[in-house]
Parts: C-alpha cells; sequence; structure tokens
C-alpha cells in the first residue's frame, strides 16, 4: 500500500491560512528593511513561535554578532512603599499613613549598599512609591551620600514616575529636576512604570499616574541632559496586541529622535502582568505569550542595542529560552525584589547558576555594568 504524504509548509508559511504567511516580513527582516506597525500585528498573531525565534535572532546577531551574554551583579533597593497613586495592578504600594508602609533610614540604605559591594556588585536599581514626603532635597542628600560612600557604584534609580512625581512636588521642570539629580549622582534611568504606553490602558490600569506622553517626555528629557535609560513594557493586563505595537513603536520612535541627545536607551525589558493579590486580578500570561513577545519587540525594536530577559517574572528556565527569541542580555542578580514577589512572583538565580544557565545554553556568560561595559 502506497503511503500518502504531505508537503511539509514551507518556511515562514503555516496550514492555519494564507492570514498566517509571514515570509514578506521575513524577507524584509533578512534584508535589514525596517517593519512597520502593520508587519509587527502579524508577527504577534504568527502561531509559530519557531518563526518568530528564528527572525528575533537574526536581528540579535546583526547588533551583537558574538554569541556572548551579559549580566551585571546589581540589587534592587526599594527605597519606600508609600504611594497614593494605588495601581490597580501593584500589591507593593501602601497609601500614607497605612500599616505596613515604610521610608528606609539611610542607615538601612548604606547597609544594603555595602552588603553588594561586599560581593562585587556594580549596579544599584533603586525605586520606590511616590511619597508626598520625600522632595528633591531627600534625593539629592542621599545620592550625594552614596557617592561619596560608595564612588564605584552605578545609581541606576528613580523611574519616570518617580522623577515625574519629584518634578511636580518639589515645583520644578522635568529638565531642572533631572539635572539636579544627575549632579549629585544620578547615572542613568529605569524604564519602569510605563506598563503599556497607551492611555486607554493606564487610564484603566493606574489612572492617577503619569500619561504615555509624560513618561516619554521625561525619558526624552533624560537622553537631552545626558542620562541614559532603559525601556519596558508590562504587558497581559487588558492590552491588546495592537496596543503593544503602538507602546513599541512610540518607544522606537524616541529612540530614533534620541540620536540627536547626549544619550538614549540602552536596552528593552518585557515582563508579564502579576496578579496575585492584586485589585485588577485576572490571569498570569502564558510562556509562549512572553517569548512571542520578546521576540517581537527585538525584531520590532531594530534601533535598541540590547534587549534584556524578565527572569524574575518568567522564571530562569524561560529566561534561558529566550536566549534563542533575540535576548543578549540576562538582567541583574538583583540580590533583593520586592515589588513582582509581593504579587506571588518569587524567583532567586545568584550568579554561577545565570552563568550555568547561560553555558547551557550555548552562549558566553559576561558580567558587565549598567554601560553595558564588559568586566
Amino acid at each position: 500500500m502506497k503511503m500518502l504524504t504531505a508537503e511539509p509548509p514551507t518556511m515562514f508559511e503555516t496550514k492555519r491560512g494564507p492570514e498566517s504567511d509571514i515570509s514578506d516580513i521575513a524577507d524584509k527582516v533578512f534584508q535589514g528593511e525596517r517593519l512597520n506597525a502593520d508587519d509587527t500585528l502579524r508577527l504577534f498573531h504568527h502561531p509559530n513561535l519557531t518563526d518568530l525565534a528564528i527572525l528575533a535572532d537574526t536581528v540579535r546577531k546583526r547588533l551583537n554578532p558574538e554569541r556572548v551574554v551579559t549580566y551585571v551583579i546589581g540589587r534592587n533597593v526599594n527605597y519606600t512603599n508609600v504611594c497614593w497613586v494605588r495601581c490597580s495592578f501593584c500589591n507593593f504600594y501602601r497609601v500614607p499613613g497605612a500599616e505596613g508602609g515604610y521610608t528606609l533610614s539611610r542607615e538601612t540604605i548604606f547597609q544594603k549598599l555595602q552588603e553588594l559591594s561586599d560581593v562585587g556588585g556594580v549596579e544599584v536599581l533603586m525605586q520606590g512609591g511616590l511619597n508626598p514626603k520625600l522632595k528633591i532635597e531627600w534625593y539629592e542628600e542621599l545620592l550625594s551620600a552614596i557617592r561619596e560612600k560608595f564612588p564605584h557604584l552605578i545609581m541606576h534609580a528613580f523611574s519616570p514616575a518617580e522623577l515625574i512625581y519629584i518634578k511636580n512636588i518639589s515645583k520644578l521642570t522635568m529638565t531642572e529636576t533631572l539635572t539636579r539629580l544627575k549632579n549629585a549622582g544620578l547615572h542613568s534611568v529605569p524604564g519602569g512604570g510605563a506598563e503599556i504606553l497607551v492611555d486607554r490602558v493606564r487610564d484603566f490600569i493606574s489612572p492617577y499616574k503619569d500619561t504615555a506622553e509624560e513618561w516619554l517626555d521625561c525619558m526624552r528629557v533624560a537622553h537631552q541632559v545626558g542620562l541614559h535609560t532603559s525601556a519596558t513594557m508590562m504587558y497581559g493586563s487588558i492590552d491588546t496586541f495592537a496596543e503593544r505595537v503602538e507602546h513599541l513603536q512610540k518607544l522606537r520612535d524616541l529612540q530614533d529622535e534620541s540620536e540627536a541627545y547626549p544619550a538614549r536607551f540602552r536596552a528593552f525589558i518585557a515582563w508579564n502582568y502579576q496578579p496575585d493579590g492584586t485589585e485588577l486580578g485576572g490571569n498570569r500570561a502564558t510562556a509562549f505569550d512572553y517569548l512571542r513577545t520578546i521576540a517581537v519587540s527585538r525584531i520590532f525594536l531594530d534601533n535598541f542595542p540590547h534587549i534584556q530577559a524578565s527572569w524574575v517574572t518568567q522564571g530562569p528556565k524561560t529566561g534561558q529560552i529566550s536566549l534563542g527569541f533575540g535576548v543578549d542580555d540576562f538582567g541583574s542578580t538583583m540580590m533583593e525584589e520586592n515589588v513582582v514577589s509581593a504579587a506571588g512572583c518569587v524567583f532567586n538565580v545568584p550568579p554561577d547558576e545565570i552563568e550555568r544557565l547561560i553555558s547551557d545554553a550555548g552562549y558566553t556568560p559576561r558580567q558587565r555594568n549598567t554601560r553595558y561595559e564588559l568586566l
């Protein structure tokens, strides 16, 4: 009896119908052409993760041709959890006056930084809530004291939401705020609080926080005054694929604009919404969605030099797999994490395990600093 065989689908085509054929988009990627928003939305709907991985890895190799995956020894210091904004997706904050609210003393912060320094750490990711009692002088004095006591540590600190609030409560412009903090010892700005840069989403999940344009303008001014930044995306709350594309488009546009400034975005990090214990509730996104999102982001953000894994939310195994989906950096060892862990997501990966995960995936692990200089 003659066996019937089916012809396998051509690469970048599937048997799910012509709408899943992305061969024209693949041609653009292989030829180094920039994708538009429609192309990118089609990639989000494409059901074959392997295809997306191939395209993302193509862009990764173009920007970072060596088989090297970097990581940084750093510590996350959440200096206060007092925050009046009441974001529905956050289980970390305490409103002013509520039980459990805190602002770390300078001595406690110094102890945490000393512990980081003792293990050879270089990066301090310092973030907190929007605390009405803290004006710019508090931040300036803290940064100056840290610079004097720990001059070797890089202060990667204060998300746009915090900076906008510091500006407003201190009655300053954004340029004045960032210039003063830079002069006091701030080195770069993390991209937290971006969530989805679409006001429909922001108005629903964090109605009292800054608008999408305010977040972007903060980063624009940071680049203008010479502060490099990172960019993030928290997806999986109420956002659509089209809104994720709009988010990425706004980041790419600002990065293009920032070519004229002294500083730019260094890296992009995506993580999924963590629902446990939050007012918003809902479901945690799947690993499939994470890998799809990070791959599409790598393909579209052709002017971002680095894509960072989010093992803190995804877990180390998914973080390891993401190295085949365009990721070239494993992020920070963290040492301490309080925000997403408050929503039921707790992973801890020491440097030797990060190196094992990277090596086992076929890459060479290398330590870096916040400036992506190899150590």
